[in-house]
């Protein structure tokens, strides 16, 4: 791949572009919003000027609803040897396609499995795909040419390709995407009339639950009107998980001893589901789930302070497997948590200690 065109530069469009350019390939950038493609340009994420032939690569990145009249205006005036779009849905965008009578060989549908709460070029980066499941919905269409140059594009990007049907990837993504999404903003609304005390008190928990609640609800209500229905279905489970553990949770108010073992055994029920639920969850890079041990450091609310316990934790060869910072509250401080391998973590705690930190167990 040397060319490509990029037909939207929000958050997933301008990341790929940036991914592209940075790798050497040339890429264009259009927006029904010319202002927006400038910004992705002025990032480096290409040229907002138009190609003057058909380039190897397009990449049509707008919401699912709007996915097929942008590839169909895009087949249809030749602006490319192959043609992929990164909609976080699959099967209904194909077969509007297919409606229209197109010939799809030249066509492959695409979803990376990455993004952030906010949303525009401003939000994009490079490395947003790197280690990330890049899913691939080919056809026995699919043109052979078009399928590696969506695996160039998966490269570059330094994703994970993986191999799906479009529709098999639609109830996927319902699981552990849409639905999710739904239940963090939920939760998320339960804080919005509440006390300025309670508020006070919110932590790491509620931060991790409700963090994708702060997306953009006009981008998730084009998703969910191309999903609606696994998405219906999954939170039709929910609801009766809910309903199963409102009458657990009234059972342990009762003055009835059977009762409230009854109760507790429902609670207990969901709780251990949801841990067997939890340990599939793939890991780091996409690996099997690992344990890790956490060492935890007050720090001040300074410049530098994480970068110098980096630089003190790989000095004794001590690699962060991952970190999560708890602001205190009312405070100029914060509680950092270190992620690391099990044998590795007293090497760590007093290497820390060694050099002024302040371990909290």
């Amino acid at each position: 791949m040397r060319t490509a065109l990029v037909l939207g530069t929000g958050l997933i469009g301008t990341s790929a572009a940036l991914a592209l350019s940075q790798r050497g390939v040339t890429v264009h950038l259009a927006d029904h919003d010319p202002e927006q493609a400038r910004t992705a340009a002025a990032l480096g994420a290409g040229t907002d000027e138009a190609p003057d032939g058909p380039v190897d690569l397009v990449i049509v990145a707008a919401p699912p609803a709007h996915v097929a009249d942008v590839l169909a205006d895009a087949m249809g005036r030749g602006l490319a040897r192959g043609y992929v779009d990164v909609a976080s849905v699959k099967g209904g965008p194909r077969r509007e396609l297919e409606a229209r009578g197109l010939d799809l060989t030249s066509y492959i549908g695409t979803h990376p499995m990455s993004g952030r709460e906010k949303s525009g070029p401003l939000a994009a980066t490079g490395d947003l795909f790197e280690g990330r499941p890049w899913v691939l919905t080919p056809t026995r269409d699919t043109d052979t040419e078009v399928l590696n140059l969506a695996l160039e594009l998966v490269s570059h990007c330094r994703a994970v390709p993986v191999v799906m049907d479009a529709d098999a990837h639609d109830r996927a993504v319902a699981l552990v995407s849409h639905m999710p999404h739904l239940v963090s903003s939920m939760v998320a609304a339960r804080l919005e009339h509440a006390e300025e005390a309670a508020v006070r008190l919110c932590g790491q928990g509620i931060r991790d639950v409700t963090r994708i609640a702060a997306s953009d609800p006009r981008m998730w209500i084009d998703i969910l009107s191309a999903n609606p229905g696994p998405v219906a279905d999954l939170l039709t489970d929910v609801a009766a998980d809910l309903e199963e553990t409102v009458r657990a949770l009234r059972a342990l108010q009762s003055s009835d001893e059977d009762k409230r073992r009854g109760g507790a055994t429902g609670i207990e029920d969901v709780l251990r589901r949801g841990n067997a639920g939890q340990v599939r969850v793939p890991g780091k890079h996409g690996s099997a789930p690992r344990v890790y041990e956490t060492v935890a450091v007050l720090i001040d609310d300074q410049p530098g302070q994480l970068a110098r316990i980096f630089a003190d934790a790989g000095q004794v060869g001590v690699n962060i497997e991952d970190v999560r910072i708890e602001h205190a509250t009312g405070q100029q401080a914060g509680l950092v948590q270190l992620m690391v391998e099990p044998r590795a973590a007293a090497v760590l705690t007093a290497a820390l200690r060694e050099r002024g930190w302040a371990i909290r167990q």
